[in-house]
């Protein structure tokens, strides 16, 4: 993978991620890492991970947006723990018509929803009305290393959500951004790479041999970067987690642990930070 840095219009990163979405999407769905199969077979099954299940907490007739859904097997597993009402949103149209073919499948179609468009654009689909306030916001693991502009993120999130309601967000940390893709840890790129970076990508962390190439646009954001946005927009910070280890083998030279079943970089376990953890509670100003 190649990564350089780069100049692009405003608009031109939202059709280059999707075609690298929409080629992700096909290989993704058929990939053992996802497991669609077994997620159609088991009923009871779901893909959330214990760290968000314990931030999101009793999910039972929630209303529920979730950004960045991909195609929607997290959000179908809010609906498979008993929300209320889900809405996923996803740049990628290919990942959009996946979630929900997969909807009808599950027979979940009757309490989800799929909006395909850049998240920055979601009031144009879902127009702001007292009655489509959210209870949770939600989105996880590759969010807004994609997105070019945090502070409209945080404000997306505290126009959607109920006074009371919270955001819950699980991510890659972004110290990642000092990894290289060939050897791990080893800090070849700045923490403080502000982008766009523009990388050739060949395969996915999915299938890695899969016979795809694309170009990705991608903003690396400080924690005080995400935090300070969420902040500035009502959201008081809850709970705030660095974590040495993810649940998934998406990076090189990692191992599993036998204890946990998490992954990390063999040499390096509990001296790496790798994902980080947030529930934010929205409050009305002056609260």
């Amino acid at each position: 993978m190649e990564k350089t840095e780069q100049s692009m219009k405003d608009d031109d990163y939202i059709s280059v991620n999707r075609q690298l979405w929409n080629a992700n999407t096909n290989i993704h769905v058929e990939s053992s890492f996802y497991n669609v199969r077994g997620f159609l077979v088991n009923n009871n099954s779901h893909t959330l991970n214990p760290t968000e299940l314990d931030l999101l907490g009793d999910t039972e007739q929630k209303c529920i947006l979730h950004l960045q859904c991909h195609f929607g097997l997290d959000t179908l597993s809010l609906a498979r723990l008993g929300a209320k009402h889900v809405t996923g949103v996803d740049l990628s149209n290919v990942a959009i018509d996946k979630a929900r073919k997969l909807a009808i499948k599950t027979n979940l179609n009757y309490i989800t929803e799929f909006i395909c468009c850049d998240i920055y654009e979601l009031e144009q689909q879902l127009p702001l009305e007292q009655d489509t306030l959210f209870d949770i916001v939600f989105t996880s693991y590759g969010t807004t290393a994609w997105l070019p502009d945090l502070t409209k993120w945080a404000r997306l999130i505290e126009q959607y959500l109920k006074v009371g309601g919270f955001f819950v967000i699980v991510d890659f940390h972004p110290i990642v951004c000092l990894f290289d893709d060939a050897y791990g840890p080893l800090a070849t790129h700045s923490y403080f790479d502000r982008g766009p970076i523009i990388e050739n990508t060949k395969g996915t962390y999915a299938d890695p041999d899969a016979p795809i190439e694309n170009k990705s646009v991608e903003w690396n954001h400080t924690m005080a970067d995400i935090i300070t946005a969420l902040i500035q927009h009502n959201l008081k910070i809850d709970v705030f987690k660095e974590l040495d280890s993810i649940p998934y083998d998406v990076y090189p030279n990692m191992c599993r642990s036998s204890h946990d079943g998490q992954y990390r970089f063999k040499n390096f376990h509990g001296k790496i930070l790798l994902v980080y953890a947030i529930k934010a509670t929205k409050i009305t100003p002056g609260n």
